[in-house]
């Protein structure tokens, strides 16, 4: 399975940006898609965005406008950036690896936004 370890998470005021970063253990064209989702507590892990091995990326309906996802093969990482920051982003992100056989994630990064 692939390893996968997120960082850029933190406090941030509303209207702010943030740049999520997920390295993974293995070159991305082994994996099918990679994608960043987030949970708060007692709900669902909800997907935030994903990018296929062919770049498909998708956006949840929530984030759309405010969210992009991008990769960058030569460094196994997968990017998520964040605007325009709203309280109801504040939540653990997590990196997702989806290589059909395996399902792999990270550890989870806390993004909070608060003035």
């Amino acid at each position: 399975q692939v390893q996968l370890v997120e960082s850029g998470g933190g406090l941030v005021q509303p209207g702010g940006s943030l740049r999520l970063t997920c390295a993974a253990s293995t070159s991305l064209f082994e994996i099918h898609s990679m994608g960043w989702y987030r949970q708060i507590p007692e709900k669902q892990r909800e997907l935030v965005a994903d990018i296929s091995s062919s770049g498909h990326i998708n956006y949840a309906t929530s984030v759309k406008g405010r969210v992009s996802i991008s990769r960058d093969a030569s460094r196994n990482t997968v990017y998520l950036e964040i605007n325009n920051l709203k309280p109801d982003d504040t939540a653990v992100y997590y990196c997702h690896a989806d290589q059909l056989i395996h399902q792999s994630w990270g550890q989870g990064t806390q993004v909070t936004v608060s003035s």
